[in-house]
């Protein structure tokens, strides 16, 4: 079992806080126990907990993962945060089933791009901490906006008309971006704020979504349509499905910003069993019952 503490707590937020509830938090206590700031004995390792605890609360994906399995999630053999190996938030074991249905296409690789613990650039942490500006940043900070967009526009990206300092533009969004996302223009940055999907569970660039099927089809097997965020896909349902189990649709899910590759669509089977059976369904399955 893990002895480490809970990552809410560290932070001091609770698991409703929101992206800038968890980086304010952040901020404050990276500020407040940073080496070259804090000299008490405990200070690298407390510095080190909190840049832990907010490298996985404000990740979609890492965050989705932890709050379902806590840091078990993240241990070797685990099976990783939001794959579909083994033992993992999407795994085969634990009374899941994970098919593979592919879709047309492979998943390209994309660029990653170095993480700053949350700032827009590597020298806001240097501005935070020691109360000046670094010596080797930018002489001005760029001003930040914040706009709200639809789940949709999102996740295909779009074009907005915004007014900046009374003045009135249009700025592209990329496709694949989320709540927290920075996009740097020449002389603002805007901070996106992406509403829900009644439809849809974002999990980083995966899609999650519910398809409920009756008993006889997943006794028998059946074909039947889903909503992706691309619009309407057909998948099969294989026979001897059980609740619970999860099929993967590759390369069906979010863009990644300014990269070719997509997160996957993952769609969890519930069985819907009825609440009364006529003579005829009743007789058939007490037959089933016999036979079995």
């Amino acid at each position: 079992m893990s002895t480490k503490k809970d990552y809410y707590e560290v932070l001091g937020v609770s698991k409703n806080a929101n992206a800038e509830e968890l980086k304010k938090a952040y901020r404050n206590l990276a500020r407040k126990h940073h080496p070259d700031v804090d000299k008490s004995p405990n200070a690298e390792k407390t510095f080190k907990e909190i840049n832990e605890a907010y490298q996985v609360l404000s990740d979609p994906q890492k965050k989705g993962a932890y709050d379902q399995y806590g840091h078990s999630a993240f241990e070797p053999g685990a099976g990783g945060f939001g794959g579909a190996q083994a033992g993992g938030p999407f795994g085969g074991q634990g009374g899941f089933r994970t098919y593979t249905w592919s879709s047309g296409g492979g998943q390209q690789g994309g660029q990653d791009f170095g993480d700053f613990g949350g700032f827009a650039d590597p020298f806001d942490i240097f501005e935070m901490v020691f109360g000046e500006r670094s010596p080797f940043g930018r002489a001005q900070r760029l001003p930040r906006y914040v706009l709200q967009l639809d789940f949709t526009d999102a996740v295909h990206g779009t074009e907005k008309e915004v007014e900046i300092n009374g003045k009135k533009q249009k700025i592209k969004i990329p496709a694949g971006v989320d709540s927290g996302t920075e996009i740097r223009f020449s002389e603002y940055i805007i901070v996106c704020e992406v509403k829900n999907d009644p439809r849809f569970v974002r999990r980083g660039q995966d899609i999650v979504t519910e398809k409920e099927i009756s008993y006889s089809q997943a006794a028998l097997g059946a074909v039947t349509e889903i909503r992706t965020i691309d619009g309407p896909v057909k998948i099969k349902i294989p026979s001897g499905t059980q609740p619970g189990t999860q099929i993967r649709l590759r390369a069906k899910g979010v863009p990644k910003v300014h990269s070719h590759s997509r997160g996957d669509h993952y769609v969890i089977i519930r069985v819907t069993i009825p609440n009364k059976l006529n003579r005829e369904q009743k007789r058939l399955l007490e037959e089933l019952e016999e036979i079995s």
